[in-house]
């Protein structure tokens, strides 16, 4: 079983993610982010996921699936 657990890194602003293999990535969330299609509401939810379920954010990145998580929330909002 391939265990890995990933923290935010406020000082890079980047997400860590680190297997037990002790294999480290770090992602940029400027350039995970570059190019995405934002809302401020989006870009608050983005920031909260990298903080709060960093896992998620970069499962999110790296599938390539970030556009159509934000796209989801900005469905979401009630004007």
């Amino acid at each position: 079983m391939r265990l890995i657990y990933a923290d935010y890194n406020s000082q890079m602003n980047s997400v860590d993610v680190t297997t037990f293999e002790n294999y480290i990535l770090r992602l940029d969330c400027n350039k995970a982010e570059d190019g995405l299609k934002t809302t401020p509401c989006s870009q608050n939810s983005l920031k909260a996921l990298a903080i709060d379920e960093p896992l998620e954010y970069a499962r999110l990145a790296l599938d390539g699936e970030m556009q159509a998580w934000v796209d989801a929330i900005d469905s979401l909002e009630v004007w």
